[in-house]
């Protein structure tokens, strides 16, 4: 008799920046064509390969919102299960190092408080790691 093996899901590589300003964190919205079309997250992209988390994470806020960063320690990390594939996210804490933030590569981005962040619909892993991070429940 045969068995079939269970179907093991492609692991993506997710760094996000956590950017604190004022009480407010920089959020972005995806573009109406990409996955997950309109959700918010916290601004990031996939780890390619050969790549470091920080490379990631300054070569990502360099293509969706035209600054440039630091990155700090890593403060969170999730795991999300979609349909087709998981995502490993990992929360890093990051600084602004100039002003003049562009949605170059996203459809919006806005700074918000914690208390706001539940009239936002956030990707599956982004809420999870927001309740984890900043005990805001999803």
């Amino acid at each position: 008799m045969a068995t079939t093996q269970p179907h093991t899901l492609r692991t993506i590589r997710v760094v996000a920046a956590v950017i604190e300003r004022d009480g407010r964190y920089l959020i972005t919205q995806r573009r109406p064509s990409a996955v997950l079309p309109l959700l918010w997250e916290f601004p990031g992209g996939r780890v390619e390969e050969e790549e470091s988390d920080s490379e990631a994470l300054r070569r990502e806020l360099r293509h969706r919102l035209d600054v440039d960063i630091e990155v700090g320690t890593l403060i969170s990390f999730v795991t999300h299960t979609y349909e087709t594939y998981a995502v490993d996210l990992h929360l890093y804490e990051c600084k602004l190092r100039a002003e003049g933030l562009r949605a170059a590569a996203v459809n919006a981005f806005e700074w918000v408080s914690s208390s706001e962040f539940e009239r936002y619909p956030f990707t599956p892993a982004d809420e999870a790691s927001m309740a984890r991070l900043l005990g805001v429940e999803g």
